[in-house]
């Protein structure tokens, strides 16, 4: 039963995505997909399965995790300019991979990890 009320969940929010899209304040529809479920979820689980400072050290590095989705975003407002929409998307999160890959090897190196 719980896996399909997460579908249901992930259905809505899609269709949310496609309604706002198509209103006049379509750009809403880019800030529905930010609302932080899974970080939610991921806080839950380590702030009741281990410290308060894992849980602090988590959030320190979800905030730096947004550096490679801003990446993403710069990337790929700039690739429209120069290739189609599936190439652009998929450049992005090559982007995003490797910005992300990054942010993981620089955590580990100053938190010596």
């Amino acid at each position: 039963m719980g896996l399909l009320v997460k579908a249901l969940i992930g259905a809505f929010v899609v269709v949310l995505i496609a309604v706002l899209s198509k209103t006049r304040n379509y750009y809403i529809a880019g800030l529905v997909p930010l609302f932080p479920t899974f970080a939610l979820i991921a806080h839950y689980i380590v702030g009741s399965e281990r410290s308060i400072e894992a849980l602090r050290t988590t959030i320190i590095f979800s905030m730096w995790a947004v550096v490679p989705y801003m990446v993403y975003l710069v990337s790929l407002y700039f690739m429209l300019n120069y290739v189609k929409l599936f190439t652009a998307l998929s450049a992005a999160v090559l982007c995003w991979v490797i910005a992300a890959w990054i942010l993981i090897l620089l955590w580990n190196r100053v938190h010596g990890l």
